[in-house]
């Protein structure tokens, strides 16, 4: 950061967002489930109701009392980082920022009343200026957005749930609404990712920090475009069986896989959408009160539709398929799980079996944690 008079400007050259609305980057899943919430009449009184259950207070005490507050004199790289992203995507009410110790690279934005951003020892220590910049600004897209709202909730329930599990069917319907929670917020993961594109505007920075959350600060031994295939291996890769297998591994996770959380900003960083937007043209925060529910979920029907339309995974295929009206949709699943498909028909899973015989792919990669940034 730089000073000019009393305003606070970027460190580089980079192009400002007066007004921008979390509109502008949210994923369209992501988006519809904000904006039918936020017309929800009594929301908001409902959430502060809510507030005096949720341990928000003892959360502030505890990171006031265990980590040390990021400023002008503590950790001013990253004060100056976390000025410079609500600068460029206008955020008026700066959130306070704690690093907290910890090896594992880690980074949230919790609270109800005001956001808290926490990044940890190993994620400071694991990326370089740029890669954190724009960490920060996916934090701080976190807080634009409201997410720290539903993150808080969602840290909440879970350990609830934790707490009553050995109640008879106590935490079924906990982890109902929790396994809904994380499904929509492993969307708003891909929308931070964004909103950290635009604060730190270098898309070569934001594919190295994903590298690293992967494989470790050994960026010399990484490529982005090998890193990138591994994604576009990953989707069209196997058979139904393997699709059931990549739901039940992500299940548990509050994030995407790292590999894919890259595909889909590389994909959206090449977008006229972001064209747009680093050329001015996005919706203002003064418009939000107009959004149409109904325009959103539009919205976001068509994105899954044209997701199914282009998928190269063989469940989304189906899907396909089905949508399009294929016939002997029982001889297909039939074919597809036992290998016993011939012709053109059952090639891919004929294909899966002989994948299967020389030696099945595994059901995860061991890392079943998930970093929150």
């Amino acid at each position: 950061m730089t000073n000019t008079g009393s305003e606070k400007v970027p460190a580089r050259n980079r192009r400002r967002f007066p007004g921008i609305s979390s509109r502008a980057y949210e994923h369209p899943a992501d988006r519809s489930a904000l904006v039918a919430l936020r017309k929800l009449s009594g929301f908001d009184t409902v959430f502060k109701a809510l507030s005096g259950l949720l341990p928000e207070r003892s959360l502030r005490l505890l990171f006031l009392s265990d980590s040390v507050r990021v400023g002008e004199t503590q950790f001013p790289h990253l004060h100056g980082m976390l000025l410079d992203a609500c600068y460029v995507l206008d955020l008026e009410q700066v959130p306070q920022m704690y690093v907290q110790q910890d090896p594992k690279p880690n980074a949230m934005c919790i609270g109800l009343d005001e956001p808290i951003i926490v990044v940890t020892t190993g994620l400071v220590e694991l990326l370089d200026e740029e890669e954190m910049r724009a960490v920060v600004g996916h934090e701080v897209g976190h807080a634009l957005s409201g997410h720290a709202v539903y993150r808080t909730v969602l840290l909440f329930l879970t350990n609830l749930a934790l707490k009553v599990a050995w109640i008879p069917l106590g935490n079924v319907a906990i982890m109902a609404i929790v396994t809904a929670l994380r499904e929509w917020f492993r969307k708003s993961e891909l929308s931070a990712d964004r909103a950290g594109l635009l604060a730190g505007q270098d898309v070569h920075a934001s594919m190295r920090g994903l590298m690293k959350l992967a494989g470790g600060h050994h960026l010399h031994e990484m490529n982005v475009d090998a890193f990138l295939a591994q994604a576009e291996e990953y989707e069209e890769s196997g058979d139904l069986r393997d699709s059931v297998l990549k739901i039940l591994n992500v299940l548990p996770r509050t994030h995407p896989f790292t590999t894919v959380r890259a595909a889909e900003l590389k994909k959206w960083s090449q977008s006229r959408d972001y064209q747009r937007i680093m050329d001015g043209h996005y919706p203002r925060r003064d418009e939000d009160k107009d959004t149409s529910v109904g325009d959103s979920f539009r919205e976001s029907a068509s994105h899954y539709a044209d997701s199914v339309r282009s998928s190269k995974d063989p469940l989304m295929k189906l899907v396909g398929d089905i949508a399009g009206g294929a016939g002997d949709l029982g001889g297909k699943l039939r074919d597809v799980f036992t290998g016993s498909g011939s012709g053109s028909g059952g090639g891919t899973a004929a294909g899966g079996a002989g994948r299967d015989q020389k030696g099945a792919p595994g059901d995860g990669d061991g890392k079943g944690g998930a970093t929150e940034q």
